[in-house]
């Protein structure tokens, strides 16, 4: 089940968020993209998911302090018991004398649906 990529979570970067370059932790775009997978991945599976594989992350730009980070979504997979899905990331600076839109970073995550075990469970659609 491919789709066009839909919008799942937009923020705004704080300096609470910055490393010791002035730059946003990698670990925080990180988190975010791990809540937009389950966030689209709970848009097509009404079960419990866990995340269990997250893609190689491969950071093209900087996202900098007041930029606004936008997460696309769109399901790669439906397995058994799993799905797949496609996280991609642009920042907007904003506060640029020219506001201009960059692709950030993508990502492919897997989530396995559970029971209440804590055991992998088929999918119902």
């Amino acid at each position: 089940m491919l789709e066009h990529p839909q919008p799942v979570i937009r923020v705004t970067m704080m300096p609470r968020d910055t490393n010791g370059h002035g730059t946003i932790f990698g670990g925080v775009l990180l988190s975010y993209i791990d809540q937009a997978g389950a966030i689209e991945a709970a848009r097509h599976v009404s079960q419990k998911l866990v995340t269990v594989a997250i893609k190689e992350v491969v950071f093209h730009e900087p996202v900098n302090v007041g930029d606004v980070v936008s997460f696309f979504g769109s399901v790669k997979r439906i397995g058994n018991t799993s799905i797949t899905v496609a996280i991609e990331v642009f920042s907007t600076r904003i506060w640029a004398q020219k506001a201009e839109e960059v692709r950030v970073t993508e990502a492919e995550l897997t989530f396995v649906a559970i029971d209440d075990q804590g055991k992998p469970t088929p999918i119902v659609r």
